[in-house]
């Protein structure tokens, strides 16, 4: 068993799921493991030293559906001493008043917030609003596969990398 579990909301085909493998990727093999949160359960949650936890935004700004069934399993689960990363997918130019707010959305939710990990500069993204924004800085990745593809696994690897030094697996 990988001591990180990622665990996202949507299909096999889209976004979130590609960023997703791109993550487990990224971290090497066998040290994460992936789970779609419309079949994952509290006991997987609860395996995991580590959480990574992956949205996109749907419409203006919400949680992907998949998320909003799983967010209580999540509230619920033992997760008081695990450090926690999030990541979110959004469309800066159709959507730029709800950027990657379904990442925000599970952010809010969490009842940990002092264990989350993996914040990520503003830098390089245009948007005017988004409930992701904490202090000047996402409160996880943003990804927008939408308008900016082309940075994608530039920004997956430089976060894989930030979150090692704060998962401490370096």
């Amino acid at each position: 068993m990988g001591k990180i579990g990622i665990f996202y909301g949507g299909s096999q085909k889209g976004s979130t799921y590609k960023a997703a493998q791109a993550l487990i990727n990224s971290f090497g093999k066998g040290l994460a493991e992936l789970h779609n949160v419309s079949t994952a359960s509290r006991k997987d949650l609860e395996k995991y030293e580590y959480l990574i936890l992956g949205t996109s935004a749907w419409g203006i700004g919400e949680m992907h559906q998949d998320w909003e069934r799983f967010i209580d399993v999540l509230v619920e689960a033992d997760i008081e001493k695990k450090k926690i990363a999030i990541f979110g997918l959004g469309d800066q130019i159709e959507y730029p008043e709800s950027f990657v707010d379904g990442m925000g959305t599970v952010f809010c939710r969490l009842p940990y917030k002092e264990n989350v990990v993996g914040y990520w500069s503003t830098k390089g993204y245009s948007y005017y609003f988004s409930t992701a924004e904490k202090d000047g800085k996402f409160v996880g990745l943003a990804l927008d596969e939408d308008s900016q593809p082309e940075l994608t696994e530039e920004r997956i690897t430089k976060w894989v990398s930030q979150l090692r030094k704060e998962f401490q697996l370096n």
